[in-house]
């Protein structure tokens, strides 16, 4: 008998990924996959069912309120999902003794000045999303001492809604596209984070606390939308625009590079260039 572990948001793109990941690395964790309507991390009854049936050893809580510029005008529910649910599942976990994996996200931080990010940098989040996952962070970390929280940056996969796959379907019908270029970070790929939270599982590590996740290598949104483009061999013309001509109703961080020292060091982690990752998924390969 494996690990047991819950994903919270397991039909989201992490959640997939996890599963397929699994699956084709033939891990003994058992895992049990939950969309929002199987376990809503909002509606404390069901949360407390779930637990009680399943006394999982993990909880992976890949659940959150996504929808950045939205959440300027809904910020009650961002609040809700990504504050009150996170602190709903720690609240959970510790009385349950089970460890949580809480996946939260570079937009906890703000303007800073061009250097890599770590762990123990300042958040200073200036949007809605950004904040009530920063307050999400707290949130767990005052409840429950037995806790991981990775911080990741664009990601995106075979799986679900992200930009890789907008700028697929955009290519269908559209020959030239503006992207900005002056927000710079590394697009994470869902497959290579599924494989290092996989990895920490099966460590059983109890180093607990905050790392920073995402591919290897410096990119822009302009540069991550080229490779796409030039590595699935579609003639697409994308034209450089600046923040300032792409207004947002939710202000993005303009500088935003996770450094990774922590979690590769804690987990002997081997993270790929974010342009090996996106060839890897291009192909539709997630090797074993």
């Amino acid at each position: 008998m494996g690990v047991k572990a819950i994903v919270f948001g397991g039909r989201g793109q992490l959640g997939q990924a996890l599963s397929a990941v699994s699956q084709l690395k033939k891990t003994p964790i058992e895992f049990l996959f939950l969309s929002r309507s199987e376990g809503d991390i909002t509606d404390t009854a069901t949360l407390y069912r779930i637990f009680s049936e399943h006394s999982p050893e993990y909880v992976i809580n890949c659940a959150a309120y996504t929808a950045v510029d939205q959440a300027e005008s809904d910020s009650d529910k961002a609040q809700l999902i990504n504050v009150q649910g996170a602190e709903n599942l720690a609240k959970l976990c510790q009385k349950y003794s089970s460890i949580l994996i809480h996946i939260s996200t570079d937009f906890v931080f703000g303007m800073n000045e061009g250097k890599a990010l770590k762990e123990e940098d300042l958040p200073q989040p200036e949007s809605v999303y950004g904040k009530t996952k920063w307050e999400g962070e707290k949130a767990v970390t005052a409840v429950l001492p037995e806790h991981f929280i990775i911080r990741t940056s664009w990601l995106y996969g075979e799986y679900g809604h992200n930009f890789y796959k907008t700028m697929l379907r955009l290519a269908a019908s559209k020959k030239e596209l503006g992207i900005v270029g002056d927000q710079i970070g590394s697009p994470t790929y869902t497959g290579d984070l599924a494989t290092a939270i996989i990895a920490m599982i099966q460590s059983g590590s109890k180093s607990f606390g905050t790392y920073h996740y995402s591919n290897e290598g410096v990119a822009s949104w302009y540069d991550f939308a080229k490779c796409i483009f030039e590595i699935s061999g579609i003639g697409m013309k994308v034209k450089y625009l600046r923040s300032l001509d792409y207004p947002t109703p939710a202000k993005r961080p303009s500088f935003s590079l996770l450094e990774k020292h922590k979690i590769k060091t804690t987990f002997s982690l081997d993270i790929p260039h974010w342009k090996d990752s996106l060839k890897k998924c291009i192909n539709n390969k997630l090797e074993p």
